[in-house]
């Protein structure tokens, strides 16, 4: 396994962390502890996690992504069960190098693209070492 692939283990829906999920919506500051506000547990497994088996995490090492909001550092959540369809962020592997890019297709060429303008976005040609290993759902990273 890649040293920056991780891959969950105890945190399947059900076994793993749950937290108190606030029944009150927030727009501003935050909701008293009082237990009159507490809904129901919250088990982060169960929200970010849709397909477990075809689930894994990796972190960011780059900016090429700022403009989606995925940062050097960050941790995504990568979903193999999704389809890599036209404007999904992708986790892909290009001539041996793990990537994340935006996938797009025009006129019958596929790319891979950054949200980021200093850098290029990359043609994927039928002779091109391509593989996508996932679709992107959740970013996860400290404010």
């Amino acid at each position: 396994m890649h040293p920056a692939v991780y891959r969950p283990g105890r945190g399947t829906p059900g076994t793993g962390l749950e937290l108190p999920l606030v029944a009150a919506r927030i727009s501003a500051g935050f909701p008293s502890p009082a237990d009159d506000y507490i809904d129901r547990r919250l088990d982060l497994n169960e929200y970010l996690v849709k397909h477990p088996a075809a689930t894994f995490f990796v972190r960011v090492a780059g900016n090429s992504m700022i403009g989606a909001g995925i940062h050097d550092g960050d941790i995504l959540i990568v979903d193999r069960a999704l389809e890599p369809a036209d404007g999904r962020v992708v986790v892909a592997v290009i001539s041996g190098e793990l990537t994340v890019k935006r996938i797009r297709r025009r006129n019958d060429r596929l790319y891979l693209v950054p949200e980021n303008p200093d850098f290029e976005p990359i043609e994927v040609s039928g002779d091109t070492d391509f593989q996508v290993w996932g679709v992107v759902t959740n970013v996860i990273h400290a404010l």
